[in-house]
């Protein structure tokens, strides 16, 4: 995971979105959660449901889950497109909630990006246009935003690209577009709602390995909305797996195939294939004194996938190292057998 700061970047505590009722209606305990029965009252309709989470500096959580699991609404709510019914949110330590429209535009237009799945291109205006537009509303003079929005297409690569229109450009170059014009701003927090949803599989793995390749420079603070646990797997520092309103589980990726909470958790990711999720760091067994070992290493970042063959032809351990190349634990053939073919556990506890 990337570098974090003590002081999370987005803090959100007992956050609740119940469309039908207003805030006053509300009957909250001394811990600021809300009575159940809200939710079977007729036309209130419980989107977000008592949740709590950080993002830490250039983290890329990815939040998750099918429709209608509050995931889109959440991420309204981070960001205050939509208004909260109940709980708090602090960006950068600053009350998001108390700020005023003025306050809100300002950090909008400073601090955040956001990219939907719906590209929201201006048809009339060129590639150059569309992501210099947030730009001279913000005022910048005509030669610099022409300057900063060249830089984005050049980072996107869109070159040569900036005089077409979008309905010149594929689905893949729209929404490169879309992405340029929400880096134009220079954003420290990106929200992210399945930008990639309505692509095609090849423009869409395209267009991950592209956002990997931004962020792996930018280093952004990035809340990023899907559906699809491949997508997930392959983008995210942590994720979130959220069920009707809730949060059922956060964690790194490795930690919630292999350790599932609940058992709606266990349930969705039981198709996940283990070896392209698990690393060599989360599988391995502690060395024992004097073990012998085999002469060639693996690193303990290496996905399972890459090395389980050369485990498998192993009759010693396997050592595992750091980035410093001191080894940290082993891999025994016996466990590796076990990651790929056994049966895999339920919820924790269970």
């Amino acid at each position: 995971m990337n570098t974090t700061s003590l002081q999370p970047v987005i803090r959100c505590q007992t956050l609740y979105k119940i469309f039908g009722i207003t805030s006053d209606q509300l009957q909250k305990d001394s811990q600021g959660l809300i009575d159940p029965s809200y939710r079977d009252r007729q036309g209130v309709v419980t989107a977000v449901d008592n949740v709590s989470l950080d993002v830490s500096d250039g983290e890329l959580l990815v939040v998750m889950g099918l429709s209608g699991s509050g995931k889109s609404t959440l991420v309204r709510c981070l960001s205050r497109l939509i208004e909260p019914t109940s709980g708090s949110i602090e960006i950068e330590g600053n009350d998001l909630l108390a700020m005023s429209e003025k306050e809100l535009i300002e950090l909008r237009r400073n601090k955040m990006g956001m990219v939907f799945q719906n590209f929201a291109l201006l048809p009339h205006k060129t590639v150059l246009e569309n992501i210099a537009f947030p730009l001279q509303m913000r005022g910048m003079k005509r030669a610099e935003f022409v300057e900063r929005a060249m830089k984005m297409i050049a980072l996107v690569g869109l070159d040569e690209k900036e005089n077409s229109f979008p309905r010149e450009l594929s689905g893949g170059q729209q929404q490169r577009v879309g992405i340029a014009r929400s880096l134009a701003v220079e954003p420290d927090i990106w929200f992210l709602d399945e930008p990639f949803s309505a692509l095609d599989p090849l423009i869409r793995k395209e267009m991950q390995d592209e956002f990997l390749r931004l962020q792996s420079m930018l280093k952004k603070t990035i809340v990023f909305i899907t559906h699809d646990f491949d997508e997930a797997l392959k983008l995210a520092d942590r994720i979130a797996i959220m069920y009707h309103g809730n949060i059922e589980q956060i964690g790194r990726p490795e930690d919630i195939v292999l350790n599932p909470a609940t058992e709606y958790v266990a349930k969705f990711t039981s198709d996940v294939p283990r070896e392209k999720v698990l690393t060599a760091g989360s599988v391995m067994d502690e060395r024992k004194e004097q073990e012998a070992l085999a002469s060639k290493s693996v690193r303990i970042d290496d996905l399972v996938e890459t090395i389980a063959e050369y485990v498998l032809g192993q009759s010693i351990p396997v050592p595992v190292v750091d980035a410093q190349d001191q080894i940290v634990g082993v891999l025994h053939q016996a466990r590796m057998l076990e990651i790929l073919f056994h049966e895999r556990a339920g919820p924790s506890g269970s």
